[in-house]
């Protein structure tokens, strides 16, 4: 199906998929805020969404080995006996980044021995990209994920722009088609934040493998679930029952979606702004401020907003209740 095809004929009703990038939060003290952690894992599961820990809105890149791995054992103890939802899903079922940049070693090693610890927690992995690959063909990529992915039940890629992070690569389109054929890959996150690059992977997935999923990483185009994405965003960790409710209200075609659809994207619009990674601080003034989490303290290596941005976000909260 051509780009055209897919902008002329939105994919109305459309059952979504939609899976919430967690914040870590933290307390007064700099430690992490374990329990609020784990009741807003808990909420949003309940939600009608899926978790993904260990991601950007994590603060992968911050983590060293210890405390992934104890995020993945807050994560497990938190979920144990949820309720099992979406495609992806079983008992307890989350999604987590397999990040190995800055580690020594060979590239498959490295990816494996994250994936097994994530699997061994209960989790999906998500590769993210390491820059070690960059400037490789497609057919090296797509041979190297290949044998990453080999034997593991069920993986997703990840595509990242590097207004997010410098490990990050947008495809070229001949190496996602190569990734498409990875049958243990099931599904890609795609964050161009370019509605126009998410429509070609859409156009290309519906033509090479229909049952393959693009999860739109786009905080400021939520609406790509209109045109066939599902999504895995660091936005819905701002609101996840809003966004639950959203793409309830979209299945059903309820009209009401478009307001609350708006809403969400105007708290994505502010929160994303330049520089973008400052984001995962206007998620922690969010939650603060909806009385989620007991701080609004970003990861003290992470970028910070400005004094008033609790201010513009309290008018974001007006607007989604």
């Amino acid at each position: 199906m051509k780009i055209d095809a897919l902008i002329e004929k939105r994919k109305l009703r459309r059952t979504v998929e939609g899976i919430s990038a967690a914040l870590l939060p933290f307390e007064a003290d700099g430690s992490v805020a374990v329990e609020a952690f784990q009741r807003h894992l808990v909420a949003t599961r309940r939600a009608g969404l899926l978790n993904a820990v260990n991601m950007d809105t994590g603060y992968v890149n911050y983590l060293g080995d210890a405390e992934k791995l104890e995020v993945l054992r807050w994560t497990r103890e938190a979920l144990a006996g949820e309720t099992p939802i979406g495609r992806l899903a079983f008992p307890g079922a989350f999604v987590a980044g397999a990040y190995i940049e800055g580690q020594v070693g060979d590239v498959v090693a490295l990816y494996r021995r994250e994936m097994e610890r994530i699997v061994e927690f209960g989790g999906v992995p998500i590769l993210f990209q390491t820059a070690r690959l960059h400037g490789k063909s497609a057919e090296e990529k797509a041979a190297a994920y290949r044998t990453i992915c080999r034997g593991f039940p069920r993986v997703l890629a990840f595509e990242l722009g590097a207004m997010f992070a410098p490990n990050g690569e947008i495809f070229d389109e001949a190496t996602v088609r190569r990734l498409m054929d990875i049958p243990e890959l099931v599904g890609m996150k795609h964050s161009s934040l370019d509605r126009m690059v998410e429509l070609g992977r859409l156009a290309l997935r519906d033509a090479v493998r229909p049952e393959f999923r693009i999860y739109t990483g786009n905080d400021l185009g939520i609406n790509m679930i209109e045109y066939g994405s599902d999504y895995l965003l660091g936005l819905a960790t701002f609101a996840p029952e809003k966004f639950a409710e959203r793409d309830r209200l979209w299945a059903a075609g309820d009209p009401g979606y478009y307001a609350l659809s708006d809403a969400l994207q105007y708290l994505g619009n502010v929160a994303f702004r330049e520089p973008v990674p400052a984001y995962k601080h206007s998620a922690a003034v969010f939650l603060y401020l909806t009385g989620r989490i007991p701080t609004d303290l970003p990861h003290p290596r992470n970028p910070k907003r400005p004094i008033w941005e609790r201010e513009i976000l309290e008018d974001c909260a007006r607007r989604l209740s």
